[in-house]
C-alpha cells in the first residue's frame, strides 16, 4: 500500500513570504552573502519597489520574465519582487549557451530577461536581444539600464500591488528530459506555497535557523530551501560560487545550522586541506540531493565532522521528496521518509501495487505537485494520472517506510549537479560529416557524479577525426554538456526496436569501470 509522509496544514502565500521575520525582528539580517547584508526590512521595501517599478516598465502579472544570474542577493529580491507583482519567474541555467537560451525564451514566451553583465555576448547572440521588453542587468556599467540595482533602488511612481489567485502560475523550471530539449515545469503560486510549507516542516526549520543552499538557486533544490527559509524567518545565506574559496568563509564567519549541497561539491569541499572541524559544528544538519550520495562522501565527511550527511530526493515536478527526519532514525544509502504531504507508491510496470522490498517505479502524490509543462499537453499527460505523477525513477520501500533509490529509469546522465539529455549531446556529435551514429551514456565518476562518454560510429570511407577534435565540435554547439571522452566503434549495437542500445552501452562503460548497472 501506498506510504505517506506526514499531514501539511495549509500552503504559503508567496506574497505573505517575508511576515514571520518582519513581526519579530524587522531590523535583523534575513539575507546575506560575503558581499551584501539586507535586513527583513530592506528585504521587504527592496522587493516591493522592485515589484513596482517592474510593472512600470509595463509587465503584467503572468507575464514571463527569465533570468540569466548566478546566485546573488539580488537575485532573492528579484524572486520575492516577481511573487508580489504576479509575474511569472523563469530561471534559466546559468551554463546555458545562446540556442538554449532561445529554447527557453521560446518556451516561456518570456517578455524580459534579467542577465548578468558578464554574459553579455551570449545574450547579444541569442534572442534575449530582442525580446518585447529588452534586458534587465546586473553588475553592468551606468550607461547599461535599466539594471536591478536602479530598480530596486528607485521609489515607484505606483507602489500598489495587485492581488494575485494562488491558481496562477508562479514559475516555470526549466528541466532536461530523456527525450531531448528542455520542458518549462510550471509551478502555480499554491503548488509552491505547499513546497515551502512541506520543506519548513520536514526540515524543522524556525526563526532561529541560519540557512545555507550551497547550490544554484535557478534549480529547484536550492530555490525552495531558500525560499522555504525566508518563509520560515530564518537567516538565508547566499553562495556566490561552491567551492570551498566561498563555501568556507561562509561556514566560518555566518555559522548556518543548516547546510544543502551536490555530493561532488560537497566531497571537493571537505578534501580541502584548510577545512577543520570546527568549521562544521554550528551545523544540525548536512543535507545532499541532486544525485546519489557515495558511501565514500558518507566516510569522509563523518571523519572530518562527526556528523553525517542526509541524503534525500526530488524533482523539479514536485519539490523535496523525500528525507532523512533530522530528529529520527538516518538510515545511511536510504533517501529518507516521504515528506510532509508526500504519499508515494512503488508499482510494477502495469500500474499494480509492488510489495515492501520490491523495486518498482515511484510514483508520488502531494499538492506540492507540478500543474504540468508549459504548453506540451502531451508531454504533461505521460507523467500525470489521476494526482499521481510517475517519476521514472526505480525505488522499493523497507519495513519502516524509507525510500531506497534503485536506479535512475530516464536516461538522464548527472554531471556536476546539471541534467544532461544523452539525445542532445548526440545530435550535437552527429552534425559532424564523418559521423554514422553516436551513443551517449553516462560513466560513474567520484568527483563529477558521471561522465559523458560518447560512443561513436564513422561513416563508411571516411576519415577518422581525432577524439579531441569531435569534442570541441560538440562543445561549440551543447557547451558543458560535451563528452569528457569518445570511443569509437566499428558497429553501433542496436535493440530489436532498431534504435541504438544505449542500456548494452551503458553496462559495457559500467563494467570496465568495475560497476554494476
Amino acid at each position: 500500500m501506498p506510504h505517506a509522509g506526514p499531514l501539511l496544514e495549509k500552503p504559503l502565500q508567496l506574497s505573505d513570504l517575508l511576515q514571520v521575520g518582519l513581526k519579530d525582528r524587522a531590523g535583523d539580517p534575513a539575507l546575506m552573502s560575503l558581499e551584501a547584508v539586507m535586513s527583513w526590512a530592506d528585504l521587504e521595501e527592496s522587493s516591493s519597489r522592485l515589484a513596482a517599478n517592474y510593472l512600470a516598465l509595463g509587465l503584467k502579472p503572468g507575464d514571463r520574465v527569465a533570468s540569466l544570474m548566478p546566485n546573488r542577493v539580488a537575485l532573492i529580491v528579484h524572486y520575492i519582487a516577481c511573487f508580489k507583482a504576479g509575474l511569472v519567474l523563469t530561471p534559466l541555467n546559468y551554463r546555458y549557451t545562446p540556442p538554449e537560451i532561445n529554447h527557453a525564451l521560446d518556451v516561456s514566451d518570456a517578455k524580459i530577461i534579467l542577465s548578468h553583465a558578464e554574459r553579455a555576448e551570449d545574450i547579444a547572440a541569442s534572442k534575449a536581444s530582442s525580446l518585447p521588453l529588452g534586458v534587465i542587468w546586473y553588475g553592468a556599467e551606468e550607461s547599461k539600464q535599466p539594471s536591478i540595482e536602479s530598480l530596486i533602488k528607485a521609489e515607484p511612481k505606483d507602489p500598489a500591488l495587485p492581488r494575485i489567485d494562488p491558481k496562477t502560475p508562479a514559475a516555470i523550471f526549466f528541466t532536461s528530459g530523456s527525450t531531448g530539449p528542455a520542458k518549462g515545469v510550471t509551478h502555480t503560486r499554491e503548488s509552491l506555497g505547499w513546497m515551502f510549507a512541506s520543506a519548513v516542516q520536514g526540515f524543522e526549520v524556525t526563526s532561529n535557523d541560519v540557512v545555507l543552499p550551497g547550490s544554484s538557486c535557478t534549480h529547484i533544490g536550492g530555490f525552495t530551501f531558500g525560499m522555504s527559509a525566508l518563509s520560515a524567518g530564518a537567516r538565508l545565506v547566499i553562495a556566490r560560487g561552491f567551492d570551498h574559496e566561498e563555501i568556507g568563509p561562509l561556514l566560518r564567519t555566518t555559522r548556518p545550522t543548516l547546510l544543502s549541497m551536490l555530493p561532488t561539491a560537497l566531497l571537493h569541499l571537505i578534501r580541502e586541506h584548510d577545512m577543520t572541524p570546527a568549521d562544521f559544528t554550528s551545523l544540525r544538519l548536512a543535507r545532499s540531493g541532486g544525485d546519489k550520495v557515495s558511501a565514500e562522501l558518507e566516510k569522509e565527511f563523518m571523519a572530518l565532522t562527526g556528523k553525517t550527511v542526509s541524503e534525500g530526493y526530488g524533482m523539479t515536478e514536485f519539490g523535496l521528496a523525500a528525507l532523512n527526519p533530522p530528529m529520527g532514525v538516518d538510515k545511511l544509502g536510504s533517501i529518507g521518509l516521504p515528506g510532509p504531504g508526500f504519499v508515494f507508491s512503488i508499482r510494477d510496470e502495469d500500474g499494480a501495487e509492488l510489495p515492501l522490498g520490491s523495486p518498482g517505479r515511484l510514483w508520488v502524490r502531494t499538492p506540492t505537485q507540478c500543474a504540468g509543462y508549459w504548453n506540451d499537453v502531451e508531454a504533461s499527460a505521460e507523467v500525470l494520472n489521476e494526482g499521481w505523477f510517475d517519476t521514472g525513477d526505480e525505488m522499493k520501500l523497507d519495513e519502516d517506510g524509507y525510500s531506497w533509490f534503485c536506479g535512475r529509469r530516464k536516461q538522464i546522465i548527472v554531471h556536476d549537479g546539471s541534467n544532461i539529455s544523452p539525445q542532445e549531446v548526440e545530435d550535437a556529435l552527429l552534425a559532424h560529416e564523418a559521423v554514422e551514429l553516436a551513443a551517449v551514456v553516462g560513466v560513474i565518476d567520484e568527483s563529477h557524479g558521471e561522465n559523458v562518454r560518447a560512443y561513436v560510429e564513422i561513416k563508411a570511407g571516411a576519415e577518422q577525426p581525432k577524439a579531441g577534435e569531435l569534442i570541441k565540435f560538440a562543445k561549440e554547439r551543447v557547451g558543458y554538456k560535451a563528452p569528457e571522452e569518445i570511443v569509437f566503434i566499428d558497429k553501433m549495437p542496436l535493440n530489436p526496436t532498431g534504435k541504438v542500445d544505449r542500456v548494452s552501452l551503458k553496462k559495457i562503460a559500467a563494467a570496465e569501470h568495475g560497476h554494476h548497472v
